[in-house]
Formats: structure tokens, C-alpha cells, sequence
């Protein structure tokens, strides 16, 4: 594995792709939306368990996805404003990456989650592998990236674009993009089974701000747009949410 703690925090990936310095806290406030990334993780995360949430930002996830679980909860952020923001929320934070120094420090781990965090690392199966030596005997990862396949980045591309952005799909600090099929199979090449796999909304998108979205009351539009999800994960999921543990082979 290389060393983790060699790399910059995210956001600087994204220099010269974007006018000006990134909000640091733009993903900031996540709610418990069941259709959503924090709220299916509310609904799966066990109790008393020990949680890690890798690349935890300012923490708004783990506190949603472990609220009321009286679970040990440890976040990793390289970012220092998110990392500090996370700790004054009562979070166990340590601000760096993931290396073997911190598991063998702290581990194991019942829980481990990488919430939209593999694609923003060049290596994402050494990361995926280095997560998963941190879980104890029995325990479970959880893994969310966004779809590149979703129907408004082909609309772009049919348009001859791919505009990189501040947040949502075409984040500017993404290195590495993922279908169903391919985050799949990484998850199978790091020895991982994969236990489920769901489908997020995504209705923070700002896609669905614009024409024609815009012109649907908010309760239509997202009843619409969660039976498109249903029924057409592949162009509609926004996000996908794996439950996995490391296979017994």
C-alpha cells in the first residue's frame, strides 16, 4: 500500500480545472432521507457498534447515519476545516488518511464507511483493501459513489460536454469515475462480497433546479424521481450504496 499520508488533501486536485479555491465546507448538511446516502446508512448502521467513517468531512453523515445508536464513532479527514468543524461535533476525528499506523492503533472496526470518498483517490483498490483490513471478524463496509452513467451527464456528453463543477457528479476533484459494472468489480478484485447494493435520488443535484425539473411542485418531483430510480437505476441513480464484507475465500 503507499503511503496515504503522502498525498494532499482532495481539493487540491482541483487546481486551474475551477476559477478560486473550493468552499471547503460545500457538502456540508445531510439529512436523514431514507432515499439518500445518510439516511440508508441510519437505517443499516447496527448499534453499539465501532464506526469508522473514512474521509468523513465535516462529519454531517456519520452524525445522521449513527444518531441516537450510542455507537464509537472515528472519523478520518485530510482537510483541516472539515476535520475541525468534525471534532467540535463530537466526533473522534483524526486529520490525515487512512494508513496501517492508525488501524493497528485503533482497530478494529464493526463499521467501516467510505461515503463518496474512493473517487477522489488515484489508488481506490489499495484504498478499498486498506479499509477492509480495519474491520473486525464479521464486520461490514459500506461504500457510495456517484454514477457517471446518470442521465444528465450523457445529455452533456451528447452535447459535447463535460463541464467539471463546484460539487455533485462532475466534482472537479474526482479522479476516478464508476458505473455499476465497475464499481462492482473493484469491490470483487479487493476480495469483497458484496451483501446489497442500493440506489440513491440525488435530489440535492442541481439538475433538478433547472428545465424542465423546475417547473414540478418539490413533492411530484421527487415522488417522480424516485420511481425513475426504481424502475431505471442505471440512468437515474444518482449514487450507489454497497453493503459489502471481505469474502471468506
Amino acid at each position: 500500500m503507499a503511503d496515504m499520508n503522502t498525498l494532499v488533501s482532495p481539493d487540491e486536485y482541483r487546481a486551474k480545472l475551477l476559477p478560486g479555491a473550493p468552499d471547503a465546507l460545500r457538502y456540508d448538511g445531510s439529512g436523514d432521507d431514507p432515499h439518500e446516502v445518510a439516511g440508508m446508512l441510519l437505517l443499516q448502521i447496527p448499534q453499539r457498534a465501532r464506526v469508522l467513517d473514512v474521509g468523513c468531512g465535516t462529519g454531517s453523515v456519520a452524525l445522521v447515519a449513527n444518531r441516537g445508536k450510542d455507537n464509537d464513532v472515528w472519523g478520518i479527514e485530510p482537510d483541516p476545516e472539515r476535520a475541525a468543524l468534525a471534532r467540535a461535533r463530537g466526533l473522534n476525528i483524526h486529520c490525515g488518511f487512512l494508513d496501517r499506523p492508525f488501524i493497528a492503533r485503533h482497530g478494529p472496526f464493526d463499521v467501516v464507511v467510505l461515503a463518496d470518498v474512493v473517487e477522489h483517490v488515484a489508488s481506490p483498490g489499495e484504498l478499498l483493501s486498506l479499509a477492509a483490513s480495519a474491520l473486525s471478524p464479521g464486520g461490514t463496509m459500506f461504500i457510495s459513489v456517484p454514477n457517471v452513467a446518470h442521465w444528465s451527464v450523457r445529455l452533456s456528453l451528447l452535447r459535447g460536454r463535460f463541464d467539471y463543477t463546484e460539487t455533485g457528479l462532475l466534482d472537479a476533484t474526482h479522479l476516478r469515475w464508476f458505473t455499476e459494472k465497475t464499481i462492482r468489480s473493484l469491490c470483487r478484485n479487493c476480495g469483497l462480497e458484496i451483501l446489497s447494493m442500493q440506489h440513491t435520488a440525488g435530489m440535492g443535484l442541481q439538475e433538478y433546479d433547472a428545465f424542465p425539473w423546475k417547473l414540478l411542485p418539490r413533492r411530484p418531483k421527487r415522488l417522480l424521481v424516485r420511481i425513475l430510480v426504481r424502475c431505471l437505476p442505471h440512468l437515474f441513480a444518482c449514487q450507489y450504496l454497497l453493503r459489502v464484507r471481505r469474502s471468506a475465500a
